[in-house]
Formats: C-alpha cells, structure tokens, sequence
C-alpha cells in the first residue's frame, strides 16, 4: 500500500514538473500544418509514403512535397489544399485528373463473403459495416478508397472500383 502512495505522489510530482516546463518551454506548432492536417482524409492508408496524414501535411510544409499523392482525398483535396497554401500557380485540369490520383473505392463480392469481418475491423473510416458471421457490404459514400481492407480478407472478396 506504501509503495502505491508513493509511486502516484512521484507521478504526480514529475507531472506537474513536466507540465510547468511545457509552459515555460512551449512546443511551436504550425498552424498551417493543423489546417493541412484537418483537410486531409485521416485514413492513415499511408499511400503516399508517409506513415499517416499529420506526417504527410507535416512534409508538405517543412519538405516542399507535392500536394496530389492523396490518393483517397482525390482532386478536390488538391484544390483544398492549393487555396490554404495560396499558391500562385494554376492548377491544370490534367494536375486534377492526373492517373496518380484516380479516386478509387471498393465493393464486397457478397457472394464470396463469409462474413469473418476483418475487412471492417481493420477500416479506418468505418465504410464497412456487416456484423460477424454475416455478409458485409461496403458504403461507398464513407470509402476513402485506402485499400487496407484488401490485404486483411481471407477470401479475396473485395474488388477496387475506379470511379
């Protein structure tokens, strides 16, 4: 009992010591990386090499990356984020369309589906609903289009649709 008490007295203590230096000290923070960040579609479907969306938007302030490897954000993206960065240059319909960013979702072949609802467990965007043992279908309206659910069904039910 004495040891609890006084490991949650050293954490409090370290707590209130980290949060002082915070204060002191605080973390500068972009805030049109934050802006980026909340236009991008937070799948986290890592298709444009980078881990998630934060590191993505991070890289296209601090790395001059270029604005249309979102896949699943599709053109409308590239014009959302053109307009926050105010850039100067027109985007042409063909930077819009380009092959790279086709927009793309996914269907279930029901017929092939056994309903073991790994393909819905592993969505980041819950665009897959179904419950288990059951067959699942795919809202296209909530698909980003990341593909994640692909590699997880056993079955090989699920097909990507170009649209």
């Amino acid at each position: 009992m004495i040891v609890i008490l006084i490991f949650s007295l050293l954490s409090f203590l370290l707590g209130l010591i980290l949060s002082y230096i915070n204060y002191i000290v605080p973390v500068k923070k972009d805030p049109i990386i934050d802006k980026i960040n909340n236009v991008l579609p937070q799948s986290q479907c890592a298709k444009c090499g980078y881990a998630g969306c934060y590191p993505y938007a991070k890289s296209i302030i601090n790395n001059h990356e270029k604005i249309n490897k979102c896949t699943p954000g599709g053109g409308e993206l590239i014009l959302k984020i053109n307009k926050l960065l105010n850039l100067k240059k027109n985007l042409e319909n063909k930077d819009i369309t380009n092959k790279s960013i086709l927009y793309t979702t996914v269907q279930i072949n029901e017929k092939n589906c056994v309903g073991c609802s790994k393909c819905a467990i592993f969505c980041p965007v819950d665009a897959i609903i179904g419950a288990p043992n059951f067959v699942h279908t795919v809202v296209k309206k909530f698909c980003t289009g990341c593909n994640i659910c692909l590699s997880h069904c056993p079955t090989n039910c699920i097909e990507i649709i170009k649209e």
